[in-house]
């Protein structure tokens, strides 16, 4: 029991409600109830900001890192619509925000699946053609997500291989590898994806390793991918602007070469 305490606090430390922008008028939002159930567990009721584009290009949902919640998403969502012309959504996992129940595995996954459903039906486009962005935690949900249901285009930030692999790096004493029940094996998902990837991570982060995001980019069996590196980037540091740039460019890119290759 008290390793499981311990495994929860070191994966979901979920940030204090009072932390944020929750009455802010920097971007135009709708309040986004989402239900969300997880197999054996109780349905959860999900909440999350829809923030619609007047005229889209792209259908962005986006999930965020293990100690965030919409209320600090502000910046990127304001960075997304203006970079892609994207209508966005961000959303709380369970336990998170205003989110109702406690975080696992299997129902963070649960909750990205939900929203991306209720984007789709929301912005009248398919799940298949969301973009899925995902950041740290959110990457390894975006990934499980598109593994499942597709994806215009997976993008992920500051992301890890396989959760156990961080674990065992920042607690080389413990046989982590043995009794974590949250495992986010992102390498072993991802080989169902085959859709174009885009990843980003920073030289300097010393909690995910550069390392660990190679190794996912290695396992993709996308012909469409790429990996920026993001010189001095640290990881609870936000993307640089130009990263913004980038993704533009690359979703342009991959739907104009369709199955061809894009870049290793």
């Amino acid at each position: 029991m008290l390793l499981r305490s311990i495994e929860k606090a070191f994966v979901y430390p979920a940030p204090p409600f009072s932390r944020g922008n929750w009455e802010t008028r920097w971007v135009r939002r709708e309040d986004a109830w989402i239900t969300s159930q997880a197999p054996g567990q109780r349905a959860q009721r999900l909440h999350g900001w829809y923030c619609p584009h007047a005229a889209p290009r792209h259908v962005v949902l986006y999930s965020h890192g293990q100690s965030e919640h919409v209320a600090s998403l502000v910046s990127v969502v304001v960075r997304l619509q203006e970079a892609l012309a994207a209508t966005v959504l961000v959303y709380d996992y369970r336990g998170y925000g205003k989110s109702t129940g406690s975080p696992t595995e299997a129902g963070c996954i649960a909750d990205g699946l939900a929203a991306q459903q209720w984007l789709a039906e929301r912005a009248g486009v398919l799940p298949e053609d969301v973009v899925l962005v995902g950041r740290s935690l959110g990457g390894a949900v975006s990934v499980a997500a598109a593994a499942e249901r597709g994806a215009r285009a997976l993008v992920l930030e500051n992301t890890f291989s396989r959760l156990t692999d961080v674990a065992a790096y920042r607690f080389p004493w413990a046989p982590v590898k043995r009794v974590m029940t949250e495992r986010y094996d992102s390498i072993e998902r991802l080989r169902h994806y085959e859709g174009p990837l885009l990843q980003v991570h920073g030289t300097r982060d010393r909690v995910v390793p550069a390392k660990f995001a190679r190794e996912l980019f290695s396992a993709s069996p996308s012909r469409q991918k790429r990996f920026v590196v993001h010189r001095g980037g640290q990881h609870h540091e936000a993307a640089p602007l130009s990263f913004y740039q980038t993704l533009g460019a690359f979703l342009a890119e991959t739907a104009e070469r369709g199955g061809l290759e894009a870049a290793g």
